[in-house]
C-alpha cells in the first residue's frame, strides 16, 4: 500500500524540494505481500523517491518539467526480481554444497550461519570441526553458546548472527549507534566547482559516467537504477573475487562487467584513470578497506574533484559493528525484523518475504546519488553518499508493524505482466523491467548483463 506522507518524509531527509513531488504520481495496489512489517509500504517510497530524483535532476538538466511514475505493486515485485528471475526458462539450481540457516544453540536460541560464499562456509566449519553437512552443523551449534559462536565465527572471518528480538536489539551499543545516523547521510567533501551537465540528455543521466564496485544485491541494485536512468555504468570485479551468479545475471542490467586488481599497483592506478573521468563512484566495501588501497574517497576525489561517491554497508559506518561483514539476511536476524515471539519464551525466525534491505537501501542509495548528483551542478563540493542496510532496517521498523493478514508470497505465473525477457552470455533471459516511468514512458536497460571480465576497463565515448 502507498502511504504519500512516507515517501514525503524520506524525500525530505534526502534534501530534496516538496514541490518536486508534485511530479510524481503513484498507482496504488492491494497488499501485495503477506509481512510482519510494511514491505510494500517501503518498496513505493523507496523507488518512488528514486523516480522523482530522476524527474528533478533531468528537470535542472534539460530545462523542461518532466514527470515520475511509480506502480505500487510493480515496485513490491521488483524487490524480489532475483527470485523471478529464469534462464532459458528456469530458476538457477541451488548451490548443493551450502549448509547455511538457523540452528538451535547450547542455551536455547538460534543462530543464523551464513554461508553464501564458500569461503564463508569454509571458515565456518573450521570453527564448528564438522563436515560439511546440516545435520554435522546443527549438531555442533548445540554443544555452543550463541553468543560465543556467534563471536568465533566471526573473528574467524566467517559470518554469523544470533536471532535477536527487537529489544534485545536495542540494548547493543551498535544499535543505539545506527539509530543516531540518518537513514541516508550527504556530506559534502571539499569546494570544488559546479559540474554541468553537457546537453539535455535522452535520459536524466545520459553521458554520465558511474564506476560500481559492489556486489550480491544493494549497491547493484543502485547501480543497476542509475544505469536505467542513462549512466555508462562500470561494474568492476575481478577474477579472484567471488560472485553469486543469480544476482550476478539479476542485477547486471545496463552494465559493462570488466576486472581490475586491485591488490596490484597497475589495477589500483587504472581504477584512479577510470575515476578521473567519472561522474559517480559507488562501492561497498567495508570501511577503511578502500583507504588502505589509497582509493579512499578523498583519493578518489582528488583525482576527479566534484565526484559524486557513494559507500554502502551492513551495519552502518558507526559503532562496533561498522567493519563486520553482513548481509540483508543476517541484519533482519540480528536486529529484531526477522524475530517472532514463540510459545513459551523466545523466539523463531521469521524472515520478511523479501531481501527488503537491499533492495530498499539500493533505491534509497541510487536516490541520494542523483540527488547529490544535481546539488552539486547548483553548489558545487565533492560529494559523498553513505547508507546501509541497517539504517534502512531502523527506518522501516519505525514505520510500524505491517498487517500480515492480507496479500499473499506472489509466484512468477502472478507476475508475468512485469516481466520481459533479453538475450544474453548465460542464454535468454527473464527478469523484471525496471519500476520507474519518466514521461510516461517505462524505463529500460540499454543491454543485458555480462559476465565479469567482458568489457575492457575504459570508458565508452560521452
Amino acid at each position: 500500500m502507498y502511504a504519500p506522507g512516507t515517501t514525503a518524509r524520506l524525500w525530505a531527509a534526502l534534501g530534496g524540494r516538496p514541490d518536486a513531488l508534485a511530479r510524481l504520481e503513484v498507482t496504488d495496489a492491494p497488499p501485495v505481500y503477506l509481512s510482519r512489517y510494511r514491505a510494500d509500504e517501503v518498496a513505493a517510497s523507496t523507488v518512488g523517491v528514486a523516480a522523482a530524483a530522476a524527474a528533478e535532476a533531468w528537470t535542472a538538466r534539460s530545462g523542461v518539467v518532466h514527470t515520475a511514475r511509480v506502480d505500487v505493486r510493480h515496485a513490491a515485485i521488483a524487490f524480489r526480481s532475483e527470485r523471478y528471475m529464469r534462464v532459458n526458462g528456469a530458476p538457477l539450481p541451488p548451490d548443493d554444497w551450502a549448509i547455511g540457516g538457523f540452528y538451535p544453540s547450547k542455551d536455547g536460541r538460534i543462530v543464523h550461519v551464513h554461508t553464501s560464499f564458500m569461503h564463508h562456509q569454509e571458515r565456518a566449519l573450521a570453527v564448528l570441526g564438522v563436515a560439511a553437512t546440516k545435520d554435522a552443523v546443527a549438531a555442533a551449534v548445540a554443544t555452543w553458546d550463541a553468543e560465543a559462536l556467534e563471536r568465533a565465527i566471526l573473528d574467524a572471518g566467517g559470518v554469523a548472527r544470533v536471532l535477536r528480538s527487537a529489544e534485545e536489539w536495542s540494548a547493543l551499543p551498535q544499535s543505539q549507534a545506527v539509530a543516531a545516523q540518518p537513514v541516508v547521510d550527504t556530506a559534502r567533501l571539499d569546494d570544488a566547482p559546479p559540474r554541468l551537465f553537457d546537453g539535455p540528455g535522452a535520459l536524466p543521466l545520459s553521458g554520465l559516467r558511474v564506476l560500481d564496485l559492489t556486489r550480491v544485491i544493494a549497491g547493484p541494485v543502485c547501480g543497476r537504477t542509475l544505469a536505467a536512468c542513462g549512466a555508462d555504468v562500470l561494474l568492476v570485479g575481478s577474477e579472484g573475487l567471488p560472485t553469486l551468479e543469480q544476482f550476478e545475471i539479476d542485477t547486471g542490467f545496463g552494465k559493462r562487467a570488466t576486472h581490475l586488481d586491485l591488490r596490484s599497483p597497475a589495477g589500483r592506478a587504472r581504477l584512479l584513470d577510470l575515476a578521473a573521468e567519472a561522474d559517480v563512484f559507488v562501492q561497498a566495501f567495508r570501511p577503511g578497506a578502500l583507504d588502505a588501497l589509497g582509493l579512499g574517497f578523498d583519493d578518489i576525489a582528488r583525482v576527479r574533484p566534484g565526484i559524486v561517491t557513494l559507500s554502502l554497508n551492513a551495519w552502518s559506518h558507526e559503532g562496533p559493528w561498522a567493519r563486520d561483514r553482513g548481509f540483508d539476511s543476517l541484519v533482519q536476524t540480528a536486529s529484531g525484523i526477522a524475530y517472532a515471539p514463540s510459545e513459551g519464551g523466545g523466539g523463531t525466525p521469521s524472515p520478511l518475504p523479501m531481501q527488503a534491505l537491499d533492495h530498499g537501501t539500493g533505491y534509497l542509495a541510487a536516490a541520494g546519488v542523483i540527488r547529490a548528483l544535481a546539488a552539486q551542478t547548483i553548489e558545487g563540493g565533492s560529494r559523498h553518499v553513505r547508507v546501509s542496510l541497517a539504517q534502512t532496517g531502523a527506518w522501516m521498523t519505525g514505520l510500524g508493524a505491517g498487517d500480515n493478514t492480507v496479500g499473499g508470497d506472489p509466484a512468477i505465473e502472478d507476475v508475468r505482466d512485469l516481466l520481459d525477457e533479453a538475450p544474453s552470455q548465460w542464454g535468454a533471459i527473464t527478469f523484471v523491467r525496471p519500476p520507474i516511468t519518466l514521461d510516461g514512458t517505462e524505463l529500460a536497460w540499454a543491454k543485458p548483463p555480462e559476465r565479469g571480465g567482458t568489457s575492457a576497463p575504459e570508458w565508452l565515448p560521452r
